[in-house]
């Protein structure tokens, strides 16, 4: 898989994390229906996102916080899935694969990565399902043996100066 040369966000970033971050490029560009997709470590930090700038720009718009952002995303994420992963022990369901929120306005989809982090996208009313859970399995399948603990550490130190 070839990397896009890395952007102002991606500039120093090593091979494994520009092709991290092409592959969320490409599930958010390639399938309709997405609004925006975060990648939250174990520990409920962001690592990726679709749009790390736009707390930024938020703040400078003068409206109460980044709503709808990468960061409120992220905190979503963390939670349903610590939410999810209790409730699965309680009742002696195994490890949660993927949860789904569906919603008057929108969906929520969290789907496990293999070291604990979590991939979530937020998606529009009138998503295909179904195509959204295909691509994000794919996307989990592609990245989850390469989140290492140095590269997650890569990726958060990206994302705070991205911030």
């Amino acid at each position: 898989m070839n990397a896009q040369a890395p952007t102002a966000y991606g500039q120093g970033l090593s091979s494994q994390a520009r092709n991290l971050h092409w592959l969320l490029t490409n599930l958010v560009d390639e399938v309709p229906g997405i609004r925006s997709v975060a990648v939250v470590s174990s520990d409920g930090l962001l690592l990726l996102s679709s749009d790390p700038g736009r707390a930024d720009e938020v703040a400078q718009s003068g409206t109460d916080g980044p709503r709808g952002s990468s960061a409120d995303l992220a905190t979503i994420v963390s939670g349903l899935g610590s939410l999810t992963n209790g409730a699965a022990k309680l009742m002696d369901g195994g490890s949660v694969k993927q949860t789904m929120v569906t919603m008057d306005e929108g969906s929520l989809f969290v789907m496990s990565i293999s070291d604990g982090s979590l991939l979530g996208v937020h998606a529009t009313p009138d998503c295909d399902m179904n195509v959204i859970a295909y691509h994000m399995a794919l996307f989990v399948g592609r990245a989850g043996h390469v989140l290492t603990p140095e590269l997650r550490s890569e990726l958060r130190k990206s994302m705070e100066s991205a911030q």
